[in-house]
């Protein structure tokens, strides 16, 4: 075979992006740092306790919508219940969190407080390796990745697509969230697990540990990105576009798509499963709310108003909405589900690539504009021969 004529692989990222690469990891790791810790509270510049854990929280969210990018955006797969996986990685490090509580609960029992209340003896038995952080953190990518294997599995093999997989999957998110409201399963129920008081044994309130969080969780959006950008990038990545924009080609091609679909179906919901356990120990409470359907949505809304299929964008989307959100719930509470919903139809109707899309053109626009400036002034001073005139399309009958 002539390897010549192959397709030359993609840098893993440009000059200009590696850039951007490392300065965004000189802001995660030291610029917020210093303007938390080593500003005093009263400068300008002082980075509050408030808003290292929202963007801590928003970079979580960062993480799914890249996730939701990449079986969206890339693979054509619009799912409605990533809500599911994100929420299963939540659970398994909120499950560890109520186990550091210990005897400071309020029931000053070894069983978490809502066991306590409900008159519960033991354990129940997928609590058992719930004290064990390595335990925990096997879990956070076992137990989304199991799940979304085996319903992958069954849902490509049977070759469900479009709209009936998309109400598949809200379906599969709504009905897990009405098992985990039940008190009987051992979730904590309506309430959920809260009131988290250590982690490795350490205090999770203090300064020094939430803004360990925040430099992990901004750490690991990097690393995903660099991991997307990878399989994107890779044979791997453009088999998956191949089959978003002509699946039965590829499969007469010699390709099976299902492999394809399924790996990168399992690799997006252990994103997110990751990206929920950054979640909890930040925000301090976990609830069945997160498996919600309008909470599955909007995890494809960001991904749609930054532009798919662009890795970039969906990081963009989620740090848009979700500050807009922040600001709006203050602001105008009543009004936030109407803007997010504007919002939606306005990127649909007018901004179908997304921000990043809109950028894009603009910055096109742009170029040409001063390119054709350059040829104009080029012209004038007789460096460049006059422009050819366009031959006339009609004439006097």
């Amino acid at each position: 075979m002539n390897h010549s004529i192959l397709p030359q692989r993609a840098p893993l990222l440009s000059t200009p992006g590696w850039s951007a690469f490392f300065a965004a990891l000189l802001v995660v790791c030291a610029l917020v740092p210093v303007l938390h810790l080593a500003t005093p509270a009263d400068s300008v510049f002082h980075m509050s306790e408030y808003m290292v854990a929202l963007v801590g929280k928003i970079m979580c969210y960062a993480i799914v919508a890249l996730a939701m990018d990449l079986i969206w955006g890339y693979t054509g797969i619009l799912s409605l219940g990533h809500g599911l996986y994100f929420a299963l990685g939540g659970y398994a490090m909120g499950m560890y969190l109520m186990r550091q509580i210990g005897r400071d609960g309020n029931y000053k029992s070894d069983l978490p407080d809502f066991m306590v209340f409900l008159d519960w003896k033991t354990l129940p038995w997928h609590w058992s390796l719930s004290d064990s952080f390595v335990a925990t953190l096997f879990l956070i990518v076992l137990v989304p990745g199991l799940v979304a294997f085996v319903f992958g599995y069954f849902a490509f093999r049977s070759r469900i697509k479009g709209v009936y997989f998309s109400i598949i999957t809200q379906a599969m998110t709504f009905a897990a969230m009405l098992l985990f409201f039940r008190n009987e399963t051992g979730f904590g129920g309506n309430n959920g697990f809260t009131d988290f008081k250590r982690i490795l044994g350490l205090p999770i309130a203090t300064q020094g540990m939430r803004m360990t969080l925040f430099v992990m969780t901004g750490c690991t959006l990097l690393l995903f990105f660099l991991l997307s950008r990878w399989l994107v990038a890779s044979k791997f990545g453009r088999v998956l576009q191949a089959i978003r924009d002509a699946e039965t080609r590829v499969m007469f091609s010699g390709y099976k798509p299902l492999p394809y679909k399924l790996t990168i179906w399992v690799i997006s919901a252990v994103m997110c499963g990751v990206a929920g356990a950054l979640y909890v120990p930040q925000v301090g409470i976990i609830n069945p709310s997160e498996m919600s359907t309008s909470a599955s949505i909007e995890m494809a809304i960001w991904a749609a108003v930054g532009g798919r299929a662009t890795l970039v964008g969906p990081i963009i989307g989620a740090f848009v909405v979700n500050g807009a959100k922040s600001w709006l719930t203050v602001v105008a509470p009543e009004y936030w589900l109407y803007f997010l919903g504007a919002l939606f139809i306005v990127v649909t109707l007018f901004m179908p690539d997304g921000i990043v899309g809109l950028c894009k053109r603009l910055l096109g626009r742009s170029a040409k504009t001063a390119s054709a400036v350059q040829q104009s002034a080029a012209r004038e001073e007789g460096q460049l021969p006059d422009a050819p005139v366009a031959p006339a399309t009609g004439g006097a009958a």
